[in-house]
């Protein structure tokens, strides 16, 4: 996980959400959300969870079911056993064999994704 003081989020996987999550650390989800993930740091979706919202973060790492809008000022990571539908709005794209890509996907160099996190932070405070 990013976070340099090792603390990060997690929902296990035989917990399921259903609403908005805002953090200052990172997140792993391994059950079932639904609802608008916003974080500074970087959102791990586990090979068994099934995430349906939107996520806006710095980094994202799929590698089960996700289906919504995503905004990662950085990079998004498809691992081989991931499914995605959806839009992304991204920096960077890493794809493995066997990923299941569908979905709309912008990407920037100059992605301002600060301005969106906060943007969404406030809306959802």
């Amino acid at each position: 996980m990013n976070d340099s003081s090792g603390q990060y989020s997690r929902i296990e996987k035989a917990t399921t959400v259903n609403g908005n999550i805002i953090s200052e650390t990172d997140l792993r989800i391994d059950g079932i959300l639904e609802g608008i993930i916003t974080t500074k740091g970087k959102v791990i979706i586990g090979k068994e969870a099934r995430v349906k919202g939107n996520i806006n973060c710095q980094n994202v790492e799929i590698e089960g079911y996700f289906n919504g809008n995503i905004n990662a000022i950085d990079s998004l990571n498809l691992k081989s056993t991931c499914k995605i539908e959806g839009e992304v709005k991204i920096g960077k794209l890493i794809v493995e064999a066997g990923a299941i890509f569908n979905a709309n996907c912008s990407m920037s160099n100059n992605y301002d994704g600060v301005k969106t996190l906060s943007k969404n932070h406030e809306k959802t405070a």
